[in-house]
Order: structure tokens, then sequence, then C-alpha cells
């Protein structure tokens, strides 16, 4: 299975940056052998979209309501995603579920709803820096995706170390590898042999310099990638990185 390296633009890239950016990525694009993807913020994503029309580059949202439309003044329903020009959605992520008090049923139902709209969905797991210390984090991680993810289940898994981000600690090769093992293991044996076929992203500050490893660990399926996405060099250089893997 082709690995995916996913770009996270957050809260960056106003159209014009947008634009070049995603140009920038569209002209090193080619003769990968991974699939491409960047989640531009949604004022951004049509921008985006027209930049990369007709190429390999695919466009997603990062984050979707639960509902298709109503009364939710500021937000995003995954038709809008649609018809923006997106075709994935990151839901789950962890500053979603820190800063908004996202719950795992929450972003079940906006699973639900992406899947209806067309969207394929990236749903993010992952524990805290508490969590891992009290020898929680294989218990909240089963937890979040049998509480995220929907039966069935056609889209990817990002697995996101929050205890190593912003807190100077990092991830070995080993904590990630012990890790997707037992997402892969949950997968399986939540959904049976389907649980294979899901790919397993690793979202915790993936750079050039430590890519190549991190996607020849077992049951790494690509990258979640944050700010290194912000950079079209970095970026394509993860990708380049993902297609000798």
């Amino acid at each position: 299975m082709r690995q995916l390296i996913a770009g996270n633009w957050k809260m960056h890239m106003l159209r014009a940056p947008a634009s070049e950016l995603a140009r920038e990525v569209r002209a090193g694009a080619q003769g990968l052998a991974c699939d491409l993807l960047v989640c531009p913020p949604f004022t951004a994503i049509e921008t985006a979209a027209a930049a990369l029309a007709g190429s390999d580059v695919a466009v997603g949202g990062q984050d979707c309501h639960a509902k298709g439309q109503g009364a939710h003044t500021g937000d995003v329903s995954a038709a809008m995603l649609r018809d923006a020009g997106a075709s994935w959605v990151i839901l789950g992520h962890s500053e979603r579920r820190q800063n908004h008090g996202e719950t795992d049923e929450l972003v079940r139902e906006k699973v639900l709803a992406a899947v209806e709209a067309g969207l394929t969905p990236i749903v993010c797991v992952g524990e805290t820096e508490d969590q891992r210390v009290g020898g929680q984090e294989t218990e909240v991680v089963g937890w979040q995706i049998a509480g995220s993810l929907p039966k069935p289940f056609a889209g990817v898994v990002a697995y996101e170390p929050v205890w190593a981000i912003g807190t100077g600690r990092t991830a070995t090769e080993q904590d990630v590898a012990t890790m997707h093992a037992f997402i892969r293991e949950e997968l399986v044996r939540q959904f049976g042999e389907a649980g294979q076929g899901v790919r397993i992203l690793y979202g915790g500050s993936m750079r050039p310099a430590n890519a190549g490893a991190l996607l020849a660990v077992p049951h790494v399926g690509g990258g979640l990638i944050g700010g290194a996405s912000l950079n079209a060099e970095d970026f394509l250089a993860i990708a380049r990185a993902a297609s000798r893997g």
C-alpha cells in the first residue's frame, strides 16, 4: 500500500501564499511513489484546489461539523469542504480535542458526516504526557479508536504522540513501532480483516532529517506533517523519503 504524506497547514497561509505553496508542491510532486495531500485552512481550500487542479496532489480540510447544515455559526460542513474542492478531511486532531473539548463520540459523528459528503477522513488518536506517564497510553488510544471510528470504517488513522509535542521529549523509533503495532492490532480486533488495510500515519514532528527512519517503521503508512508542510522543499523531501520506503 502506498504511503500517504499529508500536510496540515493549520492556521497558516492567506490565499496568495497558499496558492504559491500549492504550486511549489505541484512542481515537485511528479514521480513520487507515495500519495500526497495538503490541508489548508478553510479560506484557502478553493485557492489551493485551483492551483493543484489536474495534478496528483489532493486537497483536504482540517475539520468539519457533524451536521450537514443548520444554525451553527462559524462552523463548516463536510459538504462545504467538498464544494470548495476538498476530497479529504482531518478529524479529531489533538488540538481540536484539547482546545475545543471534542469527544470520541463527536469525532465519530463527524466521520459519518464526512463520508456521507464524499470525503475521506483522517482520524487522529494519541495520548497526553500525563496519560503516558501513568501507563495508560494503549488504553487511551484503544478507547479512542473504538469511540471515534464507525463500523465500517473507510479512512485513515493518524497517531499523534501528544506527550512529545511541545514538551521537549522525542518519540523514538521504538515508541512509534510499539504504538503503531498496537493500533494495527486494535484495528484488526475491532474491524476484522478490513483493519489490515487501514493506513496508520505518524503525526509527531516528522522532518526531512527523521522521515526516512520513521517511514521505515512497520505499520507506518505515511505521515501527518505540521510545520514542515509549510515549506515545499521540506514537505517534498519527506515525500521522497516515503518513496524509498
